[in-house]
């Protein structure tokens, strides 16, 4: 039995509310998106810490006032553009759960996917200056951070009831892969180059194996 099958695809929805906007909405999407792009350009060439909300008001053309009908602070602003990468994230996770035929092929595609991401979106950022901060907004339970978490709780539950995986706490698990790659992805983008490959293998041998089945290495 496929364990893609039942897989409920998280574009549907977004593809029903945004089937035809009104004017206004265009604009208010158009506006918040304008913001996001000119924020992740200030935060790459400033530093999070040196740029302002005036910087980023000035590089989107917007009136203040403009810019406050959407965000109070560069924190907000910040902290929507993590929800915009999680997004982004999440049609590629459940991708990885259709192409999925068991347990351990659903933790391989997933976590290599999930770093790969990462990894591009740091270089985004630039080499030199990654946002400072990114643990604690990466961990905030935005509305679509919370949605990638459900997409990876609703894949195990799948594959366990399939019965290509073993019967334990879903939501121990799900909390469990969900903490030690995003723990792990952290750790990864501070090394230069990031080492997607060797990151995603650590996971997936520590959520397969335990520390057993961990590659050792030299001392």
């Amino acid at each position: 039995m496929d364990f893609a099958v039942a897989a409920p695809d998280p574009k549907l929805m977004s593809d029903v509310d945004y089937l035809v906007p009104g004017k206004r909405e265009q604009t208010k999407l158009a506006n918040r998106q304008t913001i996001l792009d000119a924020a992740r350009a200030v935060f790459r060439e400033l530093g999070y810490e040196v740029a302002t909300v005036r910087d980023i008001i000035r590089r989107t053309g917007l009136s203040v006032g403009a810019f406050y009908n959407y965000y109070r602070s560069k924190e907000e602003v910040f902290a929507a553009l993590s929800d915009d990468a999680a997004r982004r994230f999440r049609p590629i996770l459940h991708a990885e759960h259709l192409k999925a035929k068991d347990f351990e092929s659903y933790i391989r595609g997933a976590t290599l996917a999930y770093f790969e991401f990462l990894a591009a979106e740091t270089e985004a950022w630039g080499k030199d200056s990654p946002p400072p901060g990114e643990s604690e907004i990466y961990t905030r339970n935005t509305p679509e951070i919370l949605a990638v978490h459900e997409e990876v709780r609703a894949a195990l539950a799948d594959v366990m009831e399939r019965g290509l995986a073993p019967r334990v706490d879903l939501d121990y698990l799900a909390t469990a892969c969900i903490a030690i790659v995003r723990e792990v992805g952290e750790r990864m983008v501070e090394r230069r180059p990031a080492d997607v490959a060797g990151a995603s293998a650590f996971c997936v041998a520590l959520i397969l194996g335990g520390l057993a089945a961990v590659p050792r290495v030299e001392t």
